[in-house]
């Protein structure tokens, strides 16, 4: 059984299909305790979860026609028997399968088990606004492919800077997808703009939360 605490058909706010209609599972429970996180209620215990069975999910996906699957949190590899519900949905050819990811899980297993099937990784790099940079699990970097993406959230100069420096000295750029994530509260998003131009950044992307700019940031269920 897993701890869902909320389940809805929206457009996917961020990542390789922004824009486009997708199923999302949030589940309860998350390892990190971020500065700057927007889905407190996903660990907290402000919320309460149901339990579904792998089952109950995967009916609901396919009642919904969606294509594209978005499996959050919290940190939905947290979930004992996730591995029951990733080979559910591998299994079908007409589902593409995010999995948004903290950073401070080791995904290669899951890389291994899965290898060229639905299933893809937006991984987060927690830098040091996070205040959870020391948890990251640089052997990830290990494991990433072309159609995974490396997400960087920016909440001041500092987390710019060394995101310029990770991504370079990984060379990330030709492991995976690289998008950069302004916290707008803390740092406007045309000074991460102005870094790429200085630096002649070309191969990375700025994203915005499409859904903060559609609903109120702190609206559920969106």
């Amino acid at each position: 059984m897993f701890r869902v605490i909320e389940r809805f058909i929206s457009i996917d706010g961020e990542g390789p299909t922004s824009g486009e209609l997708a199923a999302f599972i949030r589940f309860e429970g998350c390892n990190l305790r971020c500065t700057w996180c927007d889905t407190k209620y996903s660990w907290d215990g402000s919320c309460a979860y149901e339990e579904q069975s792998a089952e109950e999910i995967y009916q609901y996906i396919k009642e919904s026609g969606a294509r594209n699957v978005t499996l959050t949190g919290g940190e939905p590899l947290l979930q004992k028997d996730i591995l029951l519900l990733l080979d559910l949905l591998s299994a079908d050819t007409e589902l593409r399968i995010h999995i948004e990811t903290n950073g401070a899980m080791d995904i290669g297993k899951y890389k291994e088990r899965y290898h060229g099937a639905n299933i893809y990784y937006i991984l987060d790099y927690k830098l040091p606004g996070s205040g959870m940079q020391m948890t990251m699990k640089e052997a990830n970097f290990k494991h990433i492919e072309q159609e995974d993406v490396y997400k960087f959230v920016i909440a001041s100069e500092e987390d710019l800077q060394e995101t310029w420096r990770i991504v370079s000295e990984h060379e990330l750029t030709k492991k995976c997808q690289v998008f950069l994530s302004p916290v707008v509260e803390s740092i406007e998003p045309k000074r991460i703009v102005e870094f790429m131009i200085d630096h002649k950044w070309h191969d990375v992307r700025l994203q915005v939360q499409v859904h903060k700019v559609i609903w109120p940031k702190d609206m559920r269920g969106v």
